[in-house]
């Protein structure tokens, strides 16, 4: 009977994912069909305009074309009817000088016929009908003016679409995650020296397979990439997963998108848990602060045997009336001089990095892991179910690791940011330069239940990074770090 119900569990499981898978199809198809839609009104209307910018050009050679013709056509005219004018006036001239000496030879008296003849040589000599030119200025010809079209009609007529470059191929075997960056390779599927650049898009998700239509998150574009692999840096990994694609540009128009191929991004997210912490904490979702004016003066009343000798100083408290009851009572998980905030989140297998930077003017504080049983009392490192590495500057410089309220002072310099490697299941727990990833210290243990990451701050503030991958270093120093590094128990049974 449980083995049938198991088998039935398994079915229904199947026939659940297959049917998420097939409703995520159909998001898609329809999703493809209303781009097509859409697509094709959009490239109607700008083959229209295109078209229409063609028809405008060519009235305008066409109006410019004419407006050409008609002024040949003016200027021979002009010509022609000036020569004309002058033609016309000089043959008046010369037929009245006809008739006046033909009727000169009439003149039978010597001494007029002589005058007259005097003046018709004069006139003669001085007539324009001698002077003109009897060729055209111009002619009719107006054959450097035609057109033949006949070539740029071939070139109409091979009109055509755009040359397209395929998709490009997206190899996941040479894509890459690592170190909060991913690396996509790709590659075309034919060679095309067209090509000019790619773009790849890319969007966080926290669904497997292929990319989801419904409730995703919108693409981010990266344009004008001349390889064919791209690198995405400083990134934060707060989904599971992140879904890219490529197309391929040539210098008019880009190409279809790839198949999208999803990669895995998962790390460690988690925030300060500001319900839980010390009144005297402000906590946001990735800092913290010491507020002096966060608590009554009562807690500083309340003593418990784990802060009997404590190091740590007990900071002068200031009540402030104005704050609201309501808060002070949702936030007594932590009180005393246990200046303590955890994590949001629960460790309880695998392996997980964050980094956590504290403001210059820090005077102590102290990170690690905890169980979730840390007492309300309790600091950090100094109980059995705590381990941290603390800071303290105030009258003197330390730095220690700390548990089980014994301590190994670190003959290191503090660094500007250290980072946090839990490896839940292999019982480890260390510390590091985040930036050189220097080794600072390890704890070796056993973790027998649930960790959070811990964090207790006087007098400063503390700020935190999370969804990061196990830095590549650290992987690395992780196989070689046995005989430099200490345990638990070479810890000097010294209370801080």
């Amino acid at each position: 009977m449980d083995s049938q119900k198991e088998a039935l569990q398994r079915i229904i499981s199947t026939l659940a994912n297959k049917n998420d898978e097939i409703q995520n199809f159909i998001d898609t198809l329809n999703h493809t069909l209303k781009g097509v839609q859409e697509n094709s009104s959009n490239i109607l209307s700008e083959l229209d305009e295109e078209f229409d910018s063609l028809y405008s050009i060519l009235d305008d050679v066409k109006e410019s074309m004419i407006s050409t013709i008609k002024q040949e056509q003016v200027r021979k005219s002009q010509e022609l009817q000036s020569q004309l004018s002058q033609c016309n006036n000089a043959l008046e001239n010369s037929e009245e000088l006809l008739e006046f000496a033909t009727r000169s030879l009439d003149i039978k008296e010597p001494e007029e016929f002589s005058k007259a003849a005097r003046q018709i040589k004069d006139r003669v000599t001085m007539a324009s009908a001698f002077r003109l030119s009897l060729k055209p200025k111009v002619s009719d010809n107006m054959t450097h003016l035609m057109v033949d079209f006949s070539q740029e009609r071939q070139m109409l007529q091979t009109l055509k679409f755009l040359p397209v470059p395929k998709a490009p191929e997206i190899d996941p075997v040479e894509c890459l995650v690592a170190d909060n960056s991913v690396t996509v390779a790709w590659r075309m599927p034919e060679e095309d020296n067209k090509i000019d650049h790619f773009i790849m898009e890319y969007r966080k998700t926290n669904f497997d397979g292929l990319p989801r239509v419904k409730d995703e998150r919108c693409w981010e574009v990266i344009d004008n990439i001349k390889g064919t692999e791209y690198t995405l840096s400083g990134l934060k990994f707060d989904s599971k997963y992140m879904n890219f694609r490529v197309r391929a540009c040539n210098k008019a128009v880009a190409g279809d998108y790839s198949d999208p191929v999803t990669l895995e991004t998962r790390a460690l997210n988690f925030s300060l848990d500001n319900s839980s912490s010390h009144l005297n904490l402000k906590v946001e979702d990735s800092c913290v602060e010491w507020d002096p004016t966060g608590g009554k003066g009562q807690e500083s009343k309340i003593k418990g045997k784990e802060n009997k000798g404590s190091g740590t100083p007990s900071p002068k408290r200031t009540s402030v009336g104005s704050r609201p009851p309501a808060v002070r009572g949702s936030r007594d998980r932590f009180t005393g001089e246990s200046y303590t905030v955890l994590g949001d989140t629960a460790i309880e297998n695998g392996q997980h990095y964050w980094e956590v930077k504290a403001q210059k003017d820090c005077k102590s504080y102290s990170v690690g892991v905890a169980y979730k049983t840390l007492g309300k009392f309790d600091q950090l490192g100094k109980t059995n179910t705590s381990w941290c590495v603390h800071v303290n500057s105030w009258l003197q410089n330390t730095f220690a690791a700390k548990h089980n309220n014994k301590v190994k002072a670190l003959d290191v310099p503090v660094p500007e940011k250290i980072g946090v490697f839990c490896d839940f299941d292999g019982g480890q727990l260390s510390f590091y330069d985040a930036h050189s990833k220097q080794l600072l210290y390890s704890f070796k243990t056993k973790f027998t239940q649930p960790v959070v990451p811990g964090f207790m701050v006087w007098c400063g503030g503390l700020s935190l990074s999370t969804g990061m991958q196990v830095p590549s270093a650290v992987r690395t120093l992780q196989k070689s770090e046995n005989g430099m590094t200490g345990s638990t128990s070479s810890l000097n049974n010294v209370t801080q």
